[in-house]
């Protein structure tokens, strides 16, 4: 695949602008339709029972794929990613701090996700084939995947949505969707999950705060794939409509599901239920569109180690897909989720600083400077300010607040950048 194509450094030029509504509905539908969107859904349920899961699914998805449709027109209209259209904001070598995070950040996204992907296939292998089957091998699985996942990066998003998503990866995941949601209404329930009341151990703010975090963890790569939008309003309305069905879907459909095993708190028994749904076929379909949220960190790891390096997006869609690889074989989930959690916290409040410069102050996403004091202070702030709430208030969440705390701060150094310019004037 050509440099020129996928580079980093340099707008997407407009001969390859030409995905459409098609595409980016199937995408954003396939990426919402994910296993750890399932779960989300599921944690949810012990504490707001259905339906007030229910309310803030639909809430937190709301809110957050507002700041994604901002984000997406941004890189639709400047043809950039979404680490190049820091530049205006952080300069040309401040952008080379969140790339480098964001990088590492979705290489362990993509392990996480392979591993996502290798526990369903062995929980369907066992059940299918018994538990010494040769197919019941994580490794093996881990391989498969991992392999599959880092072969669509390198082909690239202009290749691997026309070729398959367009064409069968959205029947796929609706007919999984559609599947079990039938079973939800036709067939016998151990219990009436309809009626669950939460316990109580999650407030609501919290809950709904959890699921905005859900689409705000796509703020470091949708931009990525939005530059190649053919039209504003297809690649925009694609984007909301496909991530607002396929997630509140599919977390929805997490609560019900954990709500018939008799322990809501024991994600084990999450999937599986599933696995038990209709001998397993929903979940299978499930993973066969599963590894679009294996790719799209990888290939966006690389578009991000491209502003670092130069070296061609395939290269680095590779590397990083073997180091995803080697991960998710080697090291326990729980031994990196904190960390990546911890890395995802820093992004919020960049991007919400990113948001304020670019639709409140009309700052130009073009580099001006080598690098931002001021902005790297504010965002400190926010940062500070996540985890404060995290640690001393965590019912009232920490993502909008911190990101509310990050654009104030944001107007505040933009005054007093301005003041200073003024003053200097007058003094020369």
């Amino acid at each position: 695949m050509s440099e020129e194509r996928y580079a980093a450094t340099q707008p997407v030029d407009s001969s390859n602008k030409m995905l459409l509504f098609s595409d980016f509905f199937s995408l954003w539908f396939s990426l919402g339709v994910g296993l750890a969107v399932l779960e989300t859904g599921a944690l949810l349920a012990p504490g707001l029972g259905f339906w007030g899961s229910v309310a803030a699914i639909i809430i937190g998805s709301l809110v957050g794929v507002f700041f994604l449709a901002l984000m997406g027109w941004m890189g639709f209209r400047h043809g950039q990613t979404s680490m190049a259209l820091m530049g205006g904001l952080l300069g040309s070598r401040g952008i080379w701090i969140p790339s480098f995070l964001n990088m590492v950040q979705l290489m362990g996204w993509g392990a996480f996700e392979i591993i996502l992907m290798r526990d369903g296939a062995t929980l369907l292998m066992k059940q299918w084939l018994g538990a010494d089957s040769f197919w019941t091998s994580s490794l093996l699985w881990t391989l498969i995947l991992g392999v599959l996942a880092t072969l669509q990066a390198i082909g690239g998003p202009l290749t691997w949505f026309r070729i398959f998503l367009r064409r069968f990866g959205l029947w796929i995941v609706v007919i999984a969707c559609g599947w079990l949601s039938v079973r939800l209404f036709t067939q016998p329930l151990p219990q009436d999950i309809w009626s669950v009341k939460g316990d109580g151990s999650m407030p609501f703010a919290l809950g709904t705060d959890i699921v905005i975090s859900m689409a705000l963890s796509w703020l470091p790569l949708i931009a990525d794939y939005t530059r190649f939008g053919r039209k504003a309003g297809s690649t925009v309305s694609g984007t909301v409509l496909g991530y607002l069905l396929g997630t509140i879907w599919i977390m929805v459909l997490g609560t019900a599901y954990i709500l018939l095993g008799t322990d809501h708190s024991d994600m084990s028994q999450l999937m599986v239920s599933l696995s038990l749904a209709s001998a397993g076929l929903p979940l299978f379909f499930i993973l066969l569109d599963e590894t679009e949220n294996a790719y799209t960190p990888i290939h966006s790891a690389a578009v991000s180690g491209n502003l670092l390096c130069r070296l061609n997006t395939s290269y680095l869609s590779c590397l990083f897909g073997v180091v995803s690889i080697i991960v998710a074989s080697v090291v326990p989930v729980s031994a990196f989720l904190d960390f990546l959690l911890w890395i995802g916290s820093l992004f919020a409040p960049l991007f919400a600083m990113l948001l304020v410069d670019y639709w409140l102050l009309k700052r130009s996403t073009q580099a001006t400077r080598l690098f931002s004091w001021g902005v790297a202070v504010a965002w400190i702030g926010g940062v500070v300010v996540y985890h404060l709430m995290a640690t001393y208030a965590p019912s009232w969440g920490a993502t909008l607040p911190a990101m509310i705390a990050s654009g104030l701060l944001r107007l505040v150094v933009a005054f007093g950048q301005s003041k200073w310019r003024v003053l200097t004037h007058q003094a020369s």
